[in-house]
Parts: structure tokens; C-alpha cells; sequence
């Protein structure tokens, strides 16, 4: 994310995103460091968040419920639950706001993305987000996504679609790790296969992202679907 000189990563995201005296609060409630550098996981974390988005319609416009759900090890210990706009923009300050102000925000040493984006093309700014919160942030896909497509589709048809594609290859491609893609800040490739492994216990995608998945679906359409 470009920042104006002399702007620190949290007021960088703050510049950026709508109602930032509730942000700021919540931030200062938080006590998050805001310099200095972030170490690389050095353990494989304890407590890990994992978000994933509601199903829609086509045709829907409106804001879309995602869901956080929160383990140490391998047990549920906690859920969050928030809103993006579909094809908004306010997916990283929303994401920021659901962890720094939960009674989880000072355990988690980990937050897992199903994908890049929530709500079709509501980008997630995963520098942003990892220089704000302080952890790594690990995207985990199933399968490569078709980069080609993606920025064809944004540019043509998403507002603001060329700052959202900015965000996507600043990352670089996805890697391949243990079964699955990554895009990853604040981790080594090492680290990110070593989390995959330990937390996909029942399939290719680790345990806090598959539950989130099951939750968002459910509340969406009164039970969950689809493969996950």
C-alpha cells in the first residue's frame, strides 16, 4: 500500500479506509507495536484465525458475511463473525477491526485467507494487514488461480480494479506448498508447509479455514455445502 512520507504502516491503512477513530481505538485498546521489524514465525503457531466469506448470488450487491474461526492446535476455541461490500474495498480495514477489537487479538499468532480477495473482488491488502496486526498472514488457495483472468476480469469490469490488481501482484504468484497454493507475508515457504501440515487434518486445507468455510455457508443459506 503507497503511504505518504512519514506515515506509519497503521496510519498508512487508516489513510485509506472509511471510520478510523473506531479503528484507532481499538488499535490503542490493542497496544500493536508500529515499528520495528516483525520476525519470521519461528514455531509453528498455537493460535491461528482462519477467515473465509458467505456464498452469493450473481446478482448481489450488497455486504457479504464472513466468518473467523479461531483455534489453539486443533480445537475451535472461538468465532468471529463481519461484513465486506462485494467488490468493496473495505475488506482489510474490516478484517483489521474484527481482530484487533476480539478477546482472541493478543493470542493469535497466525491469520489464514481462503484466497486473496472476500466478496468476489474485495481485495485483501496482506502487507497492510500483517503490518498493522504484526503477524504473518498466509493465503491458502486449492488450486493455481488463473492470474491472466483475474486481472483481465478487474480491470474491465471492477471499480477501482487496477489498484486491487496492484495489491494481487505486488505478491507475486502463488507457490506450491504441501498439497495446496500460497501467497504468504511475514513466513518462510518452510513455515507455510509446516502450518499446512499440521492443521489440514482432514483434507488439503487446514482446519481454521475449512470451519470457517462450513460457517459461512451455513449462515448464508441454512446449511453448508460445496467441498471444503
Amino acid at each position: 500500500m503507497h503511504q505518504p512520507q512519514g506515515d506509519t504502516p497503521v496510519e498508512g491503512i487508516l489513510r485509506h479506509t472509511p471510520s478510523t477513530a473506531p479503528l484507532r481505538r481499538r488499535l490503542a485498546g490493542r497496544q500493536l507495536p508500529t515499528e520495528g521489524p516483525v520476525a519470521n514465525l519461528q514455531v509453528t503457531p498455537s493460535h491461528v484465525i482462519g477467515f473465509d466469506d458467505a456464498p452469493f448470488p450473481p446478482e448481489y450487491r450488497g455486504n457479504v458475511p464472513v466468518v473467523g474461526a479461531v483455534f489453539a492446535g486443533l480445537r475451535l476455541e472461538g468465532v468471529l463473525y463481519g461484513q465486506v461490500r462485494r467488490d468493496g474495498i473495505n475488506a482489510t480495514h474490516n478484517l483489521t477491526c474484527l481482530i484487533a477489537d476480539s478477546k482472541f487479538a493478543r493470542q493469535l499468532q497466525l491469520v489464514l485467507l481462503q484466497g486473496i480477495a472476500l466478496a468476489g473482488f474485495n481485495v485483501v491488502d496482506i502487507t497492510g494487514l500483517h503490518d498493522v496486526l504484526r503477524i504473518p498472514i498466509l493465503v491458502v488457495v486449492r488450486r493455481r488461480p488463473r492470474l491472466d483472468r483475474v486481472r483481465r476480469a478487474l480491470l474491465a469490469r471492477v471499480p477501482g480494479g487496477a489498484r486491487k490488481w496492484e495489491l494481487i501482484a505486488r505478491l507475486g504468484p502463488p507457490e506450491p506448498a504441501a498439497g495446496v497454493f500460497v501467497q504468504r507475508v511475514g513466513l518462510s515457504l518452510e513455515d507455510a508447509e509446516r502450518v499446512i501440515r499440521r492443521l489440514a487434518v482432514n483434507g488439503s486445507v487446514p482446519e481454521p479455514l475449512r470451519t470457517a468455510h462450513l460457517i459461512a455457508g451455513a449462515i448464508a443459506t441454512g446449511e453448508s455445502r460445496g467441498r471444503v
